[in-house]
């Protein structure tokens, strides 16, 4: 939509810096707001008919959108990593920054954020949640082994740690001196309240992911080798509708697993993978692709399918997934690339067969 009024909001905790561009005449004016809304409206309310701003993406999220259009002004959220600067600019302030937001938005220059629906964004919030009990339990795991390594105190190799047997290894083990037995029980300590929070956030995850706008996706996705509900319900969640991308390929890219170009004339260069867009989505794929290097049972593969109540259509995309991801990693590591090489590989394309199984209800 064309605007009469492009009003551009730097946006920070506290404060909101506000340029308004009118089309027809050139004039600029500007002022700045604490957080607050109602006042931006009101102002907005003052200048030239139609008005609209945009803001950029980042940690504010969606919330001054979500009220600015309860009080009838067109807001957009313009993606970040997406707005061309001039490469020559050197002078960098809130008010610049929201002329520049203005005039962009006057020509329609920008690439919009799709937000969420309040909803989606506290189930993203709650598999995030779920991501940094994982990383702190991770964290907690690694102080205590090493803090055993520095005591002398180290368990087998070849055994599985966190078993039931390295539990009573760990209640076994005798210092000497008070502090470290303290030091010993806190962290076991820590171990133990970061496994039950992250066990809390599972219970929530599988609720959630039974709930009528995520039953159908997450089931589906869970047909795939290595995508639990865990996995599943972030993967939903973070990409919200797969119905915005028009083909599994601007998936791939969206979540950076496309490799880089530095193309020109008849020079080709390809590189790495562009590690752009969703990075939580990314490791989800990732991890679970390292499960089609293993081998292929037919009878687990089916029981997957059965168990997900797939449809029929489902099934069969679900099944020619794994194969094909199975099949694509023995080929890429009997060429021989590398391990994590292959990986990624197979990753790229298990999220081209998310896509296709999301969309196939």
């Amino acid at each position: 939509m064309m605007y009469s009024t492009s009003i551009g909001l730097d946006v920070h905790a506290r404060s909101i810096s506000a340029a308004a561009f009118v089309f027809e005449t050139g004039e600029v004016s500007q002022r700045t707001f604490g957080y607050d809304p109602q006042g931006v409206a009101a102002w907005a309310r003052s200048l030239p008919q139609p008005a609209g701003c945009l803001y950029e993406s980042g940690p504010t999220g969606f919330d001054l959108q979500r009220r600015l259009l309860a009080l009838g002004l067109p807001c957009h959220v313009g993606a970040v990593t997406r707005m061309l600067r001039p490469s020559g600019e050197r002078v960098k302030t809130d008010r610049r920054d929201a002329l520049f937001l203005s005039r962009l938005l006057a020509v329609g220059e920008f690439v919009e954020c799709e937000p969420p629906t309040p909803a989606m964004e506290a189930a993203r919030d709650l598999s995030r949640a779920r991501e940094d009990a994982r990383e702190a339990l991770m964290r907690a795991r690694h102080q205590l082994s090493k803090f055993l390594l520095r005591k002398g105190h180290v368990w087998p190799r070849g055994r599985s740690t966190w078993t039931r047997a390295h539990r009573e290894w760990l209640r076994s083990i005798e210092l000497a001196d008070p502090c470290e037995r303290l030091v010993l029980e806190e962290y076991v300590a820590q171990v133990r309240e970061c496994e039950e929070r992250r066990e809390r956030l599972d219970a929530a995850i599988a609720e959630r992911s039974r709930a009528d706008d995520l039953a159908g996706v997450t089931s589906r996705l869970c047909a795939l080798r290595g995508v639990s509900t865990v996995t599943a319900f972030g993967i939903a969640v973070e990409i919200g509708g797969f119905s915005r991308f028009a083909t599994p390929r601007a998936l791939m890219s969206f979540v950076g697993l496309v490799p880089s170009e530095s193309s020109s004339g008849e020079t080709v260069s390809r590189g790495r993978i562009t590690k752009t867009g969703n990075s939580h989505v990314r490791r989800l794929l990732v991890e679970a692709a390292w499960h089609h290097a293993r081998p292929l049972s037919p009878a687990s593969e089916a029981d997957a399918a059965a168990s997900s109540g797939l449809s029929a259509g489902a099934a069969g995309i679900a099944s020619r997934a794994n194969r094909r991801l199975h099949h694509r990693c023995l080929d890429l590591r009997a060429r021989g690339k590398g391990a994590n090489v292959t990986n990624v590989a197979v990753a790229r394309e298990l999220a081209g067969f998310c896509w296709a199984l999301a969309l196939a209800g």
